[in-house]
């Protein structure tokens, strides 16, 4: 079984309470179908457990399969920098056959980004340490494919559908009051 490192820190994209007694998280690619399909399970997921789970995201761009990747993942952290990560988060996901570099600068457009900036920092190539900082702490938490997700930081190796979501959560809360 593979551990989360590094640990979940205030770098982190955060949703959820901080002192939610279980952490998901998940290591994606904007581009990947798999991870577009896992979006809205993901979504229904922190619906049912609102205000009880805390969710993170950390990019594992595969640019060798996917072209727009590490491009998308620039842009979430460019929004992420102007306070709208989860919003640009949805809109990659939700748009997932829409991302070249002139959709990017639309959805930041839409969000009511800064869009001469947001288009600078993907010229400039600004956000790409953070990106490549979570795709190697991905590396060394044993990810080799997206998605993957960590429950309380441990991998989880089962289906990762609704139902294995929330069976690997509940696993992990009950293991978190036990050890309360």
């Amino acid at each position: 079984m593979s551990h989360l490192k590094p640990s979940v820190s205030q770098a982190d994209h955060r949703a959820g309470p901080e002192d939610a007694s279980v952490t998901l998280v998940e290591y994606g690619d904007y581009e990947c179908p798999h991870c577009g399909r896992a979006y809205p399970i993901v979504k229904r997921v922190q619906q049912a457990l609102e205000g009880q789970l805390r969710f993170v995201f950390r990019n594992f761009p595969l640019g060798e399969i996917h072209p727009h990747a590490v491009r998308t993942a620039e842009a979430a952290e460019a929004a992420a920098a102007q306070g709208k990560f989860w919003e640009m988060h949805d809109v990659l996901y939700e748009n997932q056959r829409a991302l070249e570099d002139t959709h990017l600068l639309e959805y930041a457009e839409q969000l009511a980004l800064d869009v001469s900036r947001v288009r600078r920092e993907l010229q400039d190539s600004t956000y790409a340490d953070r990106v490549r900082a979570d795709f190697r702490s991905g590396v060394r938490s044993g990810v080799n494919g997206t998605p993957t997700f960590f429950v309380n930081g441990e991998r989880l190796d089962g289906p990762w559908d609704f139902e294995g979501l929330m069976n690997a959560i509940e696993r992990a809360r009950a293991g978190a009051t036990r050890h309360a």
